[in-house]
């Protein structure tokens, strides 16, 4: 689907809020941008009330910043929040997966073996652009197969609140390159490393594996790079 196809019936507030948070994820709105209402309700063919209704959840999760009188802004970024995040998911992952290794069962391991397949089949995929959304999914999915054998309802929340909180950095990352056929088989060799300690029920080997994994992310961006994207629209 696509945003003509939105155009065809009114739109809703959940659907708007959807839409306008993949384009945010995508980049396709920079930080510090303003968000006229008037061209948003153009774009996602909404009336007034859902696109204020989406705006105002975006505000709440830190996506779009609103300022009285002078209406909604894409939520600025910085370098000390982009490490503040991923520290936060490195930790939280570390305890996670220590949780699972501890608690996982056969049906557990079972999972994160199938999905780990899945995954390493997305190199497969000959199109860029296909094997990048489908490795993108899939390696999300692992991570979750993963995590859910620490069979604690609290603590997956608060890691899918941070995973939404890093989403706001993605496109950034994938600037970088992260999203060549060569990165990716980089990346499928830790997945696979981290899923052998898993199953060998080795924590601190995949407590280290996890955390490396997650924060060389962060050494892709950067300094510059985030500094001008926030810099720039922050009048």
């Amino acid at each position: 689907m696509d945003i003509g196809t939105l155009r065809r019936g009114e739109n809703s507030g959940r659907n708007g809020y959807q839409w306008l948070k993949r384009d945010l994820a995508n980049g396709v709105f920079k930080p510090g941008e303003k968000l006229p209402v008037r061209q948003l309700q153009e774009r996602y063919n909404l009336s007034t009330g859902p696109l204020r209704e989406a705006l105002s959840q975006l505000v709440a999760e830190r996506w779009v910043s609103a300022t009285s009188h002078k209406g909604f802004r894409v939520a600025l970024q910085s370098l000390d929040e982009l490490q503040d995040i991923y520290k936060a998911r490195a930790n939280l992952e570390v305890m996670i997966v220590r949780l699972a290794i501890e608690r996982g069962n056969d049906a557990w391991e079972a999972s994160a073996l199938s999905h780990f397949h899945t995954l390493s089949k997305a190199l497969e995929i000959d199109d860029h652009t296909c094997r990048w959304n489908a490795w993108d999914t899939r390696q999300q999915e692992f991570h979750s197969a993963i995590a859910s054998g620490c069979n604690s309802k609290h603590l997956l929340q608060v890691r899918s609140y941070l995973l939404d909180q890093a989403e706001r950095y993605r496109h950034l990352w994938l600037n970088c390159g992260d999203g060549s056929q060569t990165s990716l088989v980089t990346r499928c060799k830790e997945h696979s490393a981290l899923l052998t300690a898993v199953l060998n029920r080795c924590p601190e080997e995949a407590c280290e594996l996890i955390r490396a994994h997650l924060l060389i992310q962060v050494a892709s961006i950067t300094d510059a790079d985030l500094g001008r994207s926030a810099n720039q629209r922050s009048e």
